[in-house]
């Protein structure tokens, strides 16, 4: 779909109280999507989860409304991770899940998001018939063809008992001491019982949320807290997701911070030393080279797709791969899940050190990050940056200088009128003094 009227790559988002996220549009939104369902299916159930943001009763009431109102059946999951969502729709043979939450965003904001009946993301021409329905008059229910409402009680415990599934059963933690920190949202009160049902000793930060607080200071996005916590508890991990808990960040005993992009090479490598095919691992435009070329030198291919991880989906199901990922902590593995799941990437990287007896700098020591310098310059008024030819033959120059042990990317935002020039190397002076070039030479157009 080319033109997007509200949805982004990851759904509708937006701040609360503010076009499109107010509760008449979201209510329409669901009638919207209601009317969709009904096409193929004579009485849909959807399912509804949300963080822990304050604006999530509101949005849920519409929400229920809006589907009520077109004869679809609703059950309400509450406070629930996005993969768990996701989740509970294929168990429940459900017609659409749907996530009421801004993810990593701070609690101002507030967005929706859908899973088809099979737990995946939807298509693109999914979305444009939303859209194109959204433009139609509502076509209200009778009394006698409304939706229903029902609240599932004890869907934290079946989502709790799935990610326990997916941990091999002769393993255990006990003896491994891990700080949790759940951004103050989704997983606050699953994280630390799935941790601690595998014979974990957990601590917790960011697991008392007040729906003002998700992501304030805390979480996968801001990870100095569980580094600092990990250190003072003596812990041997740290584990941080965000607001929505499909991201993961990590760290080890000594507070070294892993992101996603050494964490997917551990999952990959950790596979190939049990003997299980990789045929490959999708990444993006923006993991570090240090990565693929540590793949490659294991066999493994790696492909990378644009910046999302909706995009990073695509590509795996297109090659029939299982394993991708982001810098960010955006982790798949489709043996284990339909999505990102923050909480199975976790026990996918703990498995790992618990059978080999090893750290995760030892797993890690194939792989040393490059640097990244990433500036961002300001285009100018109706500045075509594709046709300078300054910045052609500096990038030209700075591709043959780093010979096959860097990368130059050079993309737009999707946003703002801003070029992003991003350089890797091996030596950080070499990145920053390459990129500092290239800004130049978009500068003098």
């Amino acid at each position: 779909m080319t033109n997007r009227k509200y949805f982004g790559t990851d759904g509708i988002r937006g701040t609360v109280g503010q076009a499109p996220i107010t509760p008449d549009f979201v209510l329409r939104l669901a009638h919207a999507v209601g009317r969709v369902l009904k096409r193929t299916e004579q009485r849909p159930k959807v399912l509804i989860g949300k963080d822990t943001r304050i604006s999530g009763y509101m949005l849920e009431s519409a929400l229920e409304s809006g589907f009520n109102s077109a004869g679809v059946d609703v059950v309400l999951l509450g406070p629930l991770p996005t993969p768990g969502v996701a989740y509970l729709t294929r168990a429940q043979r459900a017609s659409l899940g749907v996530v009421i939450s801004a993810s990593h965003n701070p609690f101002p904001d507030n967005g929706i998001k859908f899973f088809s009946g099979e737990g995946t993301k939807l298509p693109d021409e999914w979305e444009a018939a939303v859209e194109a329905a959204l433009d139609e008059p509502p076509a209200w229910a009778d009394s006698a063809g409304l939706g229903k409402a029902q609240r599932l009680d004890d869907a934290a415990g079946r989502y709790i008992e799935f990610c326990k599934s997916t941990f091999a059963s002769p393993l255990t933690l006990r003896g491994v001491k891990i700080v949790v920190d759940a951004a103050h949202g989704a997983a606050y009160h699953i994280a630390p019982k799935v941790f601690h049902e595998l014979g974990a000793d957990v601590a917790c930060i960011g697991c008392a949320p007040d729906g003002l607080n998700i992501n304030d200071e805390v979480g996968a996005t801001h990870p100095e807290a569980l580094i600092a916590a990990v250190k003072a508890q003596r812990a041997h991990f740290g584990i941080a997701l965000d607001g929505d808990a499909d991201r993961l960040q990590l760290v080890d005993d000594s507070g070294r911070l892993f992101n996603g992009d050494e964490l997917l090479y551990l999952m990959a490598c950790d596979r190939l030393d049990r003997g299980e095919p990789v045929p490959g691992v999708v990444g993006t435009l923006m993991t570090n080279m240090a990565v693929e070329l540590a793949l490659r030198s294991r066999g493994i291919e790696f492909v990378r797709a644009k910046v999302g991880d909706r995009y990073v989906l695509e590509e795996l199901e297109r090659r029939h791969w299982i394993l991708g990922g982001e810098g960010s902590g955006h982790l798949l593995a489709l043996d284990k899940h339909t999505t990102g799941d923050g909480l199975i990437s976790a026990l996918q990287v703990l498995m790992a050190t618990v059978r080999s007896g090893r750290s995760l700098a030892q797993l890690l020591e194939g792989v040393q990050l490059f640097p990244q310098t990433l500036i961002n310059v300001r285009l100018k008024a109706g500045q075509d940056w594709k046709k300078s030819r300054s910045l052609a033959s500096e990038t030209e120059r700075a591709q043959a200088q780093l010979d096959g042990h860097g990368r130059v990317l050079i993309r737009a935002s999707g946003t703002e009128p801003v070029l992003r020039v991003m350089v890797e190397a091996r030596d950080e002076a070499v990145a920053r003094s390459t990129a500092e070039r290239l800004a130049q030479a978009v500068q003098a157009g």
